[in-house]
This record gives C-alpha cells, structure tokens and sequence, in this order.
C-alpha cells in the first residue's frame, strides 16, 4: 500500500494518544452519548436495586438527616438560622451539600473503579465522570422537589419565607456547584492513580469541609476570623444566594459569587489538563 493510498483512505474513527492537555473533545462525547445515558442508568438502578423502599431512599435521606441536624444542632447545641425556619435551613443545605459530596466522592474514584472496563475496551475516558455527575444530578433533582414542598408551605401557610428575583439565578448556581465537583473530583482521581492513599484523605476533608460551608450554620450568624475561612470557601457565596433567592434571606455577594466562578473555571481547566495528561498511562499504575 503507497504513502497516497494511506492518505487518500477515510478512517471512520481514529485513535490517538495525541492530544491537546486542554482538549475536551466535544465531538467524540457527543457520539458517546449512549453510553453515557447507559452508565446514567446503571448508577441509578443498582444502587437500590436491592433494598426493600427502592428510589423512596432519596427522599428519606435528606429528610431524616435534615431532622438529625435539627435536633441536635438547633434544639440540643441552639445554633440559630437566622430569620429562616431551621427545618427548611437543613433541608436545602443538605440536599446541596449531598450532591457536590457525593458526585465529588464518586469521580474521584473513576479511575481505580473502572481500571477492568479501560484496559478491555476504548471510550472517551470523560464519560464516566461525567456520568455521575448527570446520575447526582438527577437524584438532586428529586430531593430538590421535595425541597419545593417545603417550601411552598412555608411561603403560603406559614408565611415566614420570602422568596425574590435571585431565585431564577438558580440554574447558574447550581451549574457552578456541579463543574465545581466535577473538576475536584478529575483532579483527585488523577492523582489517585499513583497516590491510592489520598482517596481517604480525600474523604475525610469533604467531611470536615461541611463544617466550614453554611450547611448547619448560616454566614450571618458566623463571626470573627471563622467568617474569613467560611467566605473562603468557593461553595459559601453559592449555598447563600440559593438561600438569598429562595428565603430572601442570606448573603447574595457579587465579589464572592465571581470568585467563586473564576475559582470553578479554574478548577476545571485544571482537571480536565490532569485527566488528559494521565488518561495515556494510567493503566499502567492504576
């Protein structure tokens, strides 16, 4: 076969290990696109395939946690929300805090987890966090439903929450939490690859982090040098404008908010540098 022959010849596909640290490669994803909806599914079937109330755990979960916070922290250790009823203070910074901890724990393990399907078959390698991060999503959806619940009764019976105009900026934040995770999550599975030891490390401070975010309290009631170190935590100023937008309570700040973005747009490049970079030979270590 000539040189012109080759050059001539039209390749369905084509498989290189060269590629840009910054390429997202759209276009292959976009062709993947099944498959993405196939490990959607499998994500949200098998994980409660096997118990006896099925899908009914995603709203049990923040319910009965949301009531633990309650008691214990608002009743037991009388930390204040502020002019927002404690039930519905819990409830949404729970279901926020579930879903960035989860999908974060999730695409941090997608290398180690998925080292037998990578070394059998080829597929952009970027389906599978992104995967998790849609099945999060939609388990977020369905805990942000029952949120709605709430919600409505607190705004029509009991008449003690507000809402205003910030609350149709929700889709941009909720958009920010879920690059934020999911560039957090790229990086740390990158690095697992050959540090398997930072996956508990990892662990323990998404834990410790729920602390210094106003999950349990809010920014208000949080002063001295602690309110520093709750500001400074990128996912602060998104937890109150949600607050802001739905209770019309909260900190809505525009500095905060925007560090908050170029922070996320920042994580992500850096994630999507490192998963290209290791993508090439992480078979080989993993």
């Amino acid at each position: 076969m000539t040189d012109n022959t080759v050059a001539d010849e039209h390749w369905d596909i084509l498989i290189s290990s060269r590629r840009g640290y910054l390429d997202f490669n759209l276009k292959e994803l976009w062709r993947y696109r099944d498959l993405l909806k196939m490990f959607v599914k499998k994500d949200i079937i098998t994980v409660y395939k096997q118990t006896i109330l099925g899908p009914a755990w995603f709203v049990i979960q923040p319910v009965l946690t949301s009531l633990m916070f309650f008691l214990i922290f608002n009743k037991i250790a009388n930390i204040s929300t502020g002019e927002v009823p404690a039930i519905l203070f819990y409830l949404l910074g729970n279901v926020l805090w579930s879903y960035f901890s989860e999908t974060l724990n999730t695409t941090s393990r997608t290398f180690t987890d998925n080292a037998a399907i990578f070394g059998k078959v080829y597929f952009p390698r970027l389906v599978l966090p992104l995967s998790k991060v849609v099945s999060g999503l939609v388990k977020f959806l369905i805990q942000f439903g029952l949120f709605a619940l709430f919600l409505l009764y607190f705004i029509f019976i009991d008449k003690r929450v507000t809402p205003n105009w910030h609350i149709f900026l929700t889709p941009v934040w909720l958009l920010v939490i879920v690059f934020m995770s999911l560039g957090f999550g790229i990086i740390i599975t990158s690095l697992t690859t050959k540090y398997r030891d930072l996956t508990f490390l990892i662990s323990f401070g998404v834990q410790l982090a729920m602390y210094i975010t106003p999950v349990i309290i809010p920014l208000s009631e949080v002063t001295g040098r602690k309110k520093i170190l709750f500001q400074l935590n990128p996912l602060t100023s998104l937890f109150e404008a949600f607050k802001n937008g739905f209770f019309g309570k909260g900190d809505f700040s525009i500095p905060w908010l925007l560090y908050s973005i170029g922070f996320t747009i920042l994580l992500l490049l850096t994630g999507i540098v490192f998963f290209n970079r290791v993508e090439k030979r992480f078979i080989d270590t993993v």
